[in-house]
């Protein structure tokens, strides 16, 4: 009988090309997955620098919108008072200027250290139910005088922020309120009808309030002060992230009190406009936002 014959069949791998293929198509796979990786991180990282900015802007809005509207509180005894004429006015600024932590008020300021932002100052009466809080939370009883002051300053780090000046027990002292700023600048809404309607007629920064008052004389500087006469805060805030996210360096321009007054003002007050292409290269890759806004005074009781 005659035996089958076994045919042998060989096995073989892949061949060397098809080995270079197939380690092409996964590289290509691996580089993929891996950019979409990077990408979405730094969608991701971008989101919480952008939320975190306007987390700064409406906690800094919220504070300082209050304490505006402090400075337009009165009572019945002070509005009989008939030295209530000649006590201070409730607002005070300085055009691109910052402050010491320690000195009384806005006493001895400083030459602005971040894009000539502002200084914007709040007096307000105090209250026995303790709504009179200033901006680092403290209240003021009746009877005594708070103070609310936003300025601009340069931590031990070198990062700008927005701190809040107030007077304590003993002695002055001030808080960070939001870091990453690009530049802070106030207008003040003048009534300039006689008699006043409590529409605000002209916006004006603290330079320009203070060239109003330049013919008072010393013992009637507080009953005819332009200061007294402040209807309105209107407040440009623009604030950047902690660390740089953005593909490609920023070029936009900021208005920080919107275009038609940076028009109007051009090189005459300093930091109401700021571009991003005259930045560092840091910053031109953060995120950033504008924060405009305007307070009303609430009107005194007829």
């Amino acid at each position: 009988m005659r035996r089958p014959v076994r045919r042998l069949v060989r096995h073989g791998g892949m061949t060397l090309a098809e080995l270079m293929v197939a380690l092409a198509i996964g590289l290509g796979v691996v580089l993929a997955a891996g950019r979409l990786l990077v990408l979405a991180n730094g969608a991701y990282a971008a989101q919480v620098e952008s939320a975190g900015v306007e987390d700064g802007g409406r906690f800094a809005i919220d504070l300082i919108g209050r304490a505006v509207r402090q400075a337009g509180a009165f009572d019945v005894a002070t509005l009989a008072d008939p030295a209530a004429d000649a006590a201070p006015a409730r607002l005070a600024g300085l055009d691109a200027r910052t402050l010491s932590r320690t000195t009384p008020g806005i006493a001895d300021p400083l030459a602005a250290v971040v894009n000539g932002s502002d200084v914007l100052a709040v007096r307000f009466p105090g209250a026995d139910d303790g709504s009179a809080v200033d901006c680092a939370g403290f209240p003021a009883a009746a009877g005594e005088e708070g103070w609310s002051i936003f300025y601009v300053a340069r931590n031990s780090e070198g990062e700008a922020e927005l701190r809040c000046k107030y007077r304590g027990a003993a002695n002055w002292s001030a808080d960070a309120l939001v870091t990453g700023v690009d530049g802070f600048q106030v207008l003040y809404g003048i009534d300039t009808d006689d008699p006043p309607d409590g529409v605000a007629n002209r916006y004006l920064n603290a330079a320009a309030v203070d060239a109003l008052d330049a013919g008072l004389g010393e013992a009637e500087f507080n009953r005819r002060t332009h200061w007294k006469r402040i209807v309105a805060v209107r407040v440009g805030l623009l604030l950047h992230g902690s660390r740089p996210t953005r593909v490609e360096p920023g070029s936009a321009r900021h208005d920080l009190l919107g275009a038609g007054y940076a028009a109007a003002a051009g090189d005459d007050d300093l930091g109401s406009s700021l571009d991003e292409a005259g930045m560092t290269p840091d910053l031109r890759r953060r995120e950033r936002r504008l924060f405009m806004f305007t307070v009303a005074l609430p009107a005194p009781p007829s």
